[in-house]
Formats: C-alpha cells, structure tokens, sequence
C-alpha cells in the first residue's frame, strides 16, 4: 500500500458526511500535493497534518470549523486554503500568511480566496 500511495497526489473526498478524518490517513498520503475535503462535518484536522510537506492545496470548504486550523500555518508548500462556509467566528489575522492570497471578510467571517489565488482547477 505504501508504494501506491506514495504515487497520489490528489485526493478528493468531497461530500462524503466525513465528522473526522485521521493520523493515519494523513501519514499514509504524505506526498499529497491537493486535499479537497470540501462539504463534509471536519470541525479540526489531525496534527498529523503536518506531514504534507508536498501540500500546496486544501479544500475545507462547507465543514464545521469554527477556528482557523492552525496546524496549516506550519506547511510552507500551502498555496491556496479554502475555509469558504465554515463557522469560524474568531480569527487571528496572524494566522494567516499574506503570501497565501487569502483574506478574512467581515461579513458572516467567512474566508474566501482572493483574485489574486484563484481555486484549484480540480
């Protein structure tokens, strides 16, 4: 299985009613480059996500977080972070990195990408 999995880059499990998600499956897919787990119950990622030291996308659209996951803030390979429709009520500016293209909007505080860091094509 590890040498399969070393071979994917892309994993979607979109709208899949996913309340959790877990170390193992973070640490088995470590050479992920996009994660799009948009439309599912998250409320956290496991801290084994930081071993996605290939990640340049994730997609965490529509679940139920309602703080930023500060375990994104130690991948530097991050490009663009969808947190569109979530329930974050709190935000640290700080959290997120300018070089990201991302901006908080005051309005319902929702993320949303910036023109200037359009979604993935996937």
């Amino acid at each position: 299985m590890r040498d399969v999995a070393a071979n994917i880059h892309f994993i979607s499990l979109e709208n899949n009613e996913l309340k959790s998600i877990t170390s193992e499956f973070m640490t088995t897919f470590n050479q992920l480059q996009e994660l799009n787990l948009a439309g599912n119950y998250l409320k956290q990622l496991p801290d084994a996500v930081k071993t996605l030291s290939h990640l340049t996308t994730i997609n965490l659209a529509r679940n139920k977080f309602s703080v930023f996951p500060h375990e994104l803030t130690e991948l530097t390979t991050l490009e663009r972070i969808n947190l569109e429709a979530n329930e974050i009520i709190e935000l640290d500016p700080a959290l997120l990195p300018a070089s990201l293209g991302w901006k908080h909007t005051d309005q319902k505080y929702l993320l949303r990408p910036s023109p200037l860091c359009p979604p993935s094509s996937r």
